[in-house]
């Protein structure tokens, strides 16, 4: 028997896992995918504060381009400039961060399986089955950790996580393009607009000299697809004239509906599978890892205490809650506020705001400011008065 079975190893499992494994507990990571880390489904970005803060020393293979800011474009093509004059993230190779995270965590002692599939949970979440290469066996555990993305079909069998209503979710869409014209290899690129990306954005992420990730995120009910509007937003633009794409991504992105509860009897759910994910720009390395050091530091409590069960492992929420949980919450409340905005509201704001500010809302900081702004706008006074 295991200590702890992880299911899927992205980030916040093996985050996870590399915890309790340098404890000394027995873990078992199963990952469905044949290779960890690919096929990414990611912007691949990540601040340097939050490496530094979630004590991760990334090896530099890991890492394809420091960024030291953003450009941020209303529908009408006026930018606002995010420029911190020193490396404040890095654009990652995933498949190679994940596989690093992973590889950590085997030589903390974690046992790693790729083309694993976790298919069903055994009675009292006590274990799992798990498909390895066609033959399924039963591995029991004290405890599940449930970390296979945003779909997690165990979340679901465990009654942690209902299925995703499709405003919560947006559609992702992204290609890795080479002999790209940047505008400056050492910045994001953000585009905001309903006929650029509804209720979303396109964005480019420098990945070195003339190569990026080229994506978008839409609403999940919109009626085009994501792919329909990215190509759009490429051919209409002669940037892209002479790149070629060298990878093709797709995939969902939870933006809202963070859990009030998740856990369960031997059963806990980090990362995407609990919607750990920054509401505004769908970010979720950081957030993962975050839910997954927490969800450890539970999980070892409460191994220790030989009590798994539901009501012991309430801890998980109310300190995930405290540290992420409200910050998330106004992040999210400021979404459904930017939902309403209409073209001629973005371009407004962005004669109105400077580089610091947009940095300060996608962090759920002052937030009052925003709604001021926005009182000015007749039709966005009631929305505006959610954020003072």
């Amino acid at each position: 028997m295991k200590d702890v079975v992880v299911v899927g190893a992205g980030p916040a499992g093996c985050s996870v896992a590399n915890e309790l494994a340098e404890k000394g507990y027995s873990v078992a990571v199963y990952e469905k995918r044949q290779e960890i880390g690919a096929p990414k489904r990611c912007g691949e970005g990540i601040s340097s504060y939050a490496m530094d803060n979630l004590n991760l020393d990334v090896p530099d293979n890991c890492k394809m381009q420091p960024i030291d800011g953003a450009l941020v474009f209303s529908p009408n093509g006026d930018g606002v400039t995010i420029d911190s004059g020193e490396t404040v993230g890095w654009t990652l190779e995933r498949k190679m961060f994940d596989k690093w995270m992973a590889e950590r965590a085997a030589k903390a002692g974690a046992e790693i399986r790729a083309k694993a599939e976790v298919v069903d949970l055994l009675p009292e979440n006590k274990g799992v089955v798990v498909d390895i290469e066609g033959e399924r066996k039963e591995v029991e555990s004290r405890m599940v950790v449930a970390a296979g993305g945003v779909e997690s079909p165990i979340a679901k069998k465990a009654g942690v996580k209902k299925p995703s209503k499709l405003h919560i979710v947006d559609s992702g869409y992204q290609y890795e393009m080479v002999n790209l014209d940047l505008k400056d290899d050492r910045k994001l690129e953000l585009y905001f607009g309903d006929e650029v990306a509804p209720r979303g954005y396109v964005w480019i992420f420098p990945k070195g000299e003339s190569k990026a990730n080229v994506g978008i995120g839409i609403a999940g009910d919109i009626d085009k697809t994501a792919k329909y509007y990215l190509d759009r937003f490429i051919e209409n633009n002669g940037r892209f004239n002479k790149a070629s794409i060298t990878e093709v991504n797709s995939g969902m992105i939870p933006v809202g509906g963070l859990l009030d509860d998740m856990v369960a009897d031997n059963f806990l759910a980090v990362g995407d599978a609990a919607n750990q994910v920054n509401p505004i720009h769908g970010g979720g390395i950081r957030e993962g890892i975050r839910g997954g050091i927490i969800a450890s530091k539970v999980i070892s409590m409460a191994l220790d205490e030989e009590d798994t069960s539901h009501k012991n492992l309430q801890k998980y929420n109310q300190i995930w809650w405290e540290e992420r949980g409200r910050s998330l919450r106004r992040v999210e409340k400021l979404r459904e506020v930017l939902e309403d905005l209409d073209d001629g509201d973005l371009n407004y704001l962005a004669e109105k705001l400077k580089g610091e500010d947009l940095m300060d809302f996608s962090q759920g900081r002052n937030l009052s400011k925003l709604g001021k702004l926005l009182l000015k706008r007749p039709k966005m006074i009631k929305s505006a008065r959610k954020l003072i």
